[in-house]
């Protein structure tokens, strides 16, 4: 059973979980609203890791891990970015799964 989030006059369908139905769906504005559902306001910080991680998905296919987040994070921003820590106070509790849903890109396989 899927949920609407209205962004911007428009309707998009979310799972139970919050994650899109239709990847097409997302903007920077509905990725706005998700973060706000979570009780948090995207900061230019959230949208640059978020902006890496979608195109981390355009290149594999994939939403990564954390493992991989933090390697292709530190990669694209540097070094004092590409740390679990710096991502854990962005995207609390699981930064690679919450991270994901912000970004309009499938659950993580490996997050439950």
């Amino acid at each position: 059973m899927s949920q609407v989030l209205h962004v911007a006059g428009r309707s998009i369908a979310i799972d139970k979980e919050g994650f899109l139905i239709d990847l097409q769906d997302w903007s920077e504005p509905v990725a706005a609203a998700l973060a706000e559902q979570e009780g948090i306001s995207l900061s230019p910080a959230h949208l640059e890791v978020i902006r890496v991680l979608r195109e981390f998905y355009q290149t594999y296919q994939l939403s990564p891990a954390m493992r991989p987040l933090v390697k292709y994070v530190g990669e694209k921003l540097g070094k004092d970015k590409g740390t679990s820590l710096y991502l854990l106070g962005l995207f609390p509790g699981s930064p690679a799964k919450f991270a994901a849903k912000l970004a309009g890109l499938p659950k993580p396989d490996n997050c439950l």
